[in-house]
Order: C-alpha cells, then structure tokens, then sequence
C-alpha cells in the first residue's frame, strides 16, 4: 500500500436492507494510517452499519469500500476480518473460554506457536491492566463489566491487526468505570499507533478519543472536524451536543 493511501476509504457508499429506506446514502470518507475517526451521532444514524461495512459485515449497495486500497469485496473474507480488530459493548468473549483462550483465539487460528501465542497474550493482558497469573485463567462471567471490556480489548489486539474497530465498547459501563477505560484507551491507542474508527452517541467521549470526529444524521456525514474544529463549529447539531457538557450536573 501506497504511504499517501488511506488505510479506509468509503466512496459514495449506499446501504440499504431489501430495497427499504437507505441507512446510509452516498457516504465518503478517508481514514488515513495511524488516526482514530470517531463516528459520532444519535441511534439510527447509521454509526454502526457504516463500521460493519469495513470487515464486511454488510456490502454495500452501492459505491465501495476498500481497505489498505483493496475493495472489500475482492478480500478473502476471512483474511479481512482477522487482520482488523473488532471491539463491541459487553466485549462479546466466548464464555467457556478462559480470558487467556480468549486473547488467544486469532493467534490460534493463524497456526502461531504455543510460545510465542503465550507471550503475547501475556504481554497484551498487562498491557490493558490485567495481571496474567491472576486472570488469564478465569472466565468472563467472573469478571467484571470493564474487567471483559479489558480483555475484548486485549483480544482485538492479539495477531497486531493494523485496524481496529470499536463499537461503542464502553457504552454499557457504569460512569466511573467508562471514563477510566476512556482515559487508559486514549493513552494506549497513542502507545500503539493503530488505526481507529470509533463509534459513540457520547460527545465527550468523540472529544476524548478522536484525531477526527465525524458527524453523522441520518445515513450521512454532516461534519468531520478536528476535536478542536468541532468545538468551534457553527454546526448546529454540533452545537446542541457541546451545550449538553455545558449543561452536565
């Protein structure tokens, strides 16, 4: 892949289900190598069905999306799915998987060695707070809400995918726990360098964590912005989720 090409571009993307209403309408967007693009916006807009279209989840029904400068469609899908990281709320783990088995499900299925697939879900445990001797053995109905969101982190991470997408992964967390795995991803993905598309209704959540927040309302981007060029938009839909912070108890 070319240095200049986006890691994931979207050009004129259409989506719809059977011939109904179209979730997404003529959608583009470049996501560059190494920038966290937050798609930000209320429920049905169409955060998520954008998101399943880059491991191709869904196709689209019109226009395409390429990866690494590939269209999707012409990826071995299985290949695509396994080198793009996948975080959704409630972590999604296998529950008669230990943690460490969890972590270690890709690795395993590329055929690693037992060695070195033990290391990294031992480095990658640590790395999201973990202790390995402590948890890897347990199973995720004995951890905790943030505890598994840790580990579906972990095992998004585990084969070192060049993309990772999250899906509202904190959403269904109590506040303080949310905004203490917020402030840990955003200084994890910066120890990383990956590449992130982020989707939240949360604002200060987008301002957090995104190098670039794109807006969407009803299937379509309406803004992409700097965290700072966000804040000082005269979008109104902009403005009327800032002035929610403004009006936080």
């Amino acid at each position: 892949m070319d240095a200049t090409t986006p890691l994931v571009e979207f050009r004129d993307v259409t989506f719809a289900v059977n011939g109904g209403p179209r979730i997404i309408h003529e959608l583009n967007l470049s996501v560059a190598e190494g920038e966290t693009v937050v798609l930000l916006g209320e429920s049905g807009c169409g955060k998520t069905t954008t998101l399943r279209l880059v491991n191709r989840l869904l196709t689209p029904t019109s226009g395409e999306v390429l990866v690494q400068g590939r269209r999707t469609t012409d990826w071995d899908v299985i290949r695509l799915r396994r080198g793009t990281g996948y975080v959704i709320q409630e972590a999604g783990l296998f529950p008669h998987f230990t943690v460490a088995e969890n972590v270690a499900l890709v690795p395993s299925l590329e055929n690693w060695e037992e060695e070195r697939t033990r290391d990294r879900v031992e480095e990658l445990l640590s790395l999201v707070g973990l202790e390995p001797a402590r948890f890897g053995d347990r199973y995720p109905r004995e951890l905790s809400g943030g505890q598994r969101q840790r580990v579906g982190v972990a095992r998004a991470l585990a084969a070192d995918p060049p993309l990772l997408l999250m899906d509202e992964p904190f959403g269904a967390l109590d506040p303080l726990t949310r905004a203490s795995l917020q402030k840990e991803f955003a200084q994890l993905k910066s120890t990383l360098a990956k590449t992130v598309i982020f989707v939240t209704h949360d604002v200060r959540e987008a301002l957090l964590l995104g190098s670039r927040i794109a807006l969407m309302a009803a299937g379509k981007i309406v803004l992409i912005e700097t965290p700072e060029g966000f804040r000082e938009s005269t979008n109104e839909y902009a403005q009327a989720l800032l002035e929610t912070l403004r009006t936080d108890v």
